[in-house]
C-alpha cells in the first residue's frame, strides 16, 4: 500500500511506499526534507453506517429499491386511443347525421374522462415521488375523472343563471373563454388533490382533458357559444313545436 504525502514547503502531493512510514527524506520537487507520516497518522474517511444488515465482508445484503414510473404500455395506449377515436368517430357521425343529441354529448364527456386522465398522469406526474400504480391508480383516475366531469356544471348553469340566458350556448365566446378558464382552475385543484401534483402540472393535466372534449364537441358540430338568442315569440313557438 502507499501513503499520501504533502510537502509543507511547496505543497506538492505524491505517494510513497508504506515501507517509508515515519522516515524523513527529500521532497522530489523542492528537495527540502519532509517526514513521511506513520500509518496510524493517516486520516481515513469512513462511510456512515446505513444500519442495514451486512455480510462477512461488510457489504449490505439489502438491495436498493428502484423507483418505476407509471409507464404507458402499448396496451394502455391502444385502449385509451381506441376510446378517444371511437368517441371522435361517433361525434363525426352525429354531425353528418344532422346533430348531436344532449345525451350523446353528456355520454362522450363522461367516457372520455378516464382514458384522458390516465394518459395525462403518465406525462405530468412528479418524478421525485413514487407514482401511483395498480388499484390505487385506478381509483384515483376514476375520482379525478368524476370531478373533472362535474366541473361542466359551471358551463351549463353559472353563465346562463348570471346572465339570464335560455341556454349556455347563447353566451359570447369571451364569456365562454372566462368560463373555461374557471373550469380549468377547478380541474387543476382536482388533479392536484387526486395525484399530488404541482399546481401548474395539475392545470396542464386538467386542460388536456378539456381541450380534447372541446375539440371533439366542435367536430360533432355542437355549438358551445356565440348562438344568437331567440326572441320571445320564436322561443314560445319552438317550445310549442317541440312539445316542451
Amino acid at each position: 500500500m502507499s501513503i499520501q504525502v504533502t510537502c509543507p514547503s511547496c505543497l506538492k502531493r505524491f505517494q510513497v511506499s508504506d515501507k517509508f512510514a515515519g522516515k524523513t527524506g527529500p521532497c522530489p520537487a523542492c528537495k527540502k526534507p519532509i517526514r513521511v507520516p506513520d500509518k496510524d497518522e493517516q486520516v481515513v474517511v469512513h462511510a456512515p453506517d446505513d444500519g442495514a444488515p451486512k455480510d462477512s465482508k461488510g457489504r449490505s445484503v439489502l438491495k436498493p429499491i428502484t423507483m418505476k414510473d407509471p409507464e404507458l404500455t402499448n396496451r394502455m395506449l391502444m385502449i385509451a386511443g381506441g376510446c378517444v377515436f371511437g368517441v371522435v368517430a361517433l361525434a363525426l357521425g352525429f354531425r353528418l347525421s344532422g346533430g348531436t343529441p344532449l345525451w350523446a354529448q353528456l355520454l362522450g364527456t363522461v367516457l372520455m374522462a378516464p382514458p384522458l386522465v390516465r394518459i395525462g398522469y403518465g406525462f405530468v406526474h412528479d418524478r421525485e415521488l413514487a407514482p401511483y400504480t395498480g388499484i390505487e391508480l385506478r381509483n384515483r383516475v376514476l375520482i379525478c375523472s368524476a370531478l373533472l366531469v362535474a366541473t361542466w356544471i359551471v358551463y351549463l348553469f353559472v353563465p346562463a343563471y348570471v346572465m339570464e340566458l335560455e341556454s349556455p350556448k347563447e353566451m359570447s365566446w369571451t364569456v365562454a373563454g372566462i368560463t373555461f378558464c374557471v373550469m380549468g382552475i377547478l380541474g387543476a385543484f382536482a388533479s392536484v388533490a387526486c395525484f399530488e401534483l404541482e399546481f401548474l402540472s395539475g392545470l396542464i393535466h386538467a386542460s388536456f382533458y378539456y381541450a380534447v372534449v372541446i375539440i371533439t364537441a366542435l367536430i360533432a358540430g355542437v355549438t358551445l357559444a356565440g348562438e344568437e338568442p331567440l326572441d320571445q315569440f320564436a322561443w314560445l313557438a319552438l317550445r310549442v313545436l317541440t312539445g316542451s
